[in-house]
């Protein structure tokens, strides 16, 4: 089975990225300790994606859709083709079964297989697993992110609506290419 989920849907700023998880073996250790993203600090995401990272009986796949094309094209544009890419990557056989997490099965087009399951990231490990891996490499993009353009907070709100955010975005203006331009939030702070 294949776990898909996502990060940074909601976000005003940065990628939106997709992960998925197969799990060719279990591996008990680790799937005890798996909940949705959401449900854990970030210091035991991190251990948790590092345990992932280095379990050898496991295909990742991650895709990453830039603010701009999130302008361009918009979010469910993004989900899709994010979905989809993770799901390229891991090249499931037609029987494999893909769980996503949420409401829209954007995938049931190209993959049979696949389901849309509401909170499916508290249920599967593999999306669990999925959920975990792909805010940790959203994380790590906004912290890399806050090293360039440290008047942000990149590393303390991810590009989230954060009282902090708002004020950074009237003192200095939101940034090309980073903040999604086409979300209301930013077009009225911004009077774009």
């Amino acid at each position: 089975m294949i776990g898909i989920d996502e990060a940074g849907r909601g976000a005003w700023a940065g990628s939106f990225i997709a992960a998925g998880v197969r799990f060719r073996t279990y591996p008990q250790s680790i799937v005890k300790k798996l909940a949705d993203s959401k449900a854990l600090t970030s210091y035991k995401r991190q251990v948790l994606a590092d345990k992932l990272l280095n379990f050898s009986e496991i295909d990742i796949a991650y895709a990453e859709i830039k603010a701009i094309h999130i302008d361009q094209y918009g979010l469910t544009w993004a989900q899709i083709q994010a979905m989809k890419r993770v799901a390229r990557q891991l090249k499931p056989s037609l029987k494999e079964e893909i769980i996503v997490d949420g409401s829209i099965n954007y995938l049931k087009s190209d993959y049979p297989s696949a389901r849309a399951i509401v909170k499916a990231d508290q249920i599967y490990p593999s999306v669990m697993a999925a959920s975990i891996l792909a805010k940790v490499k959203r994380d790590q993009s906004m912290v890399n992110l806050a090293q360039i353009y440290p008047n942000y907070g990149f590393d303390r709100h991810k590009g989230y609506g954060t009282l902090f955010h708002r004020e950074a975005l009237k003192n200095f203006g939101a940034l090309k290419k980073i903040h999604r331009f086409s979300y209301k939030p930013i077009a009225k702070l911004t009077k774009f």
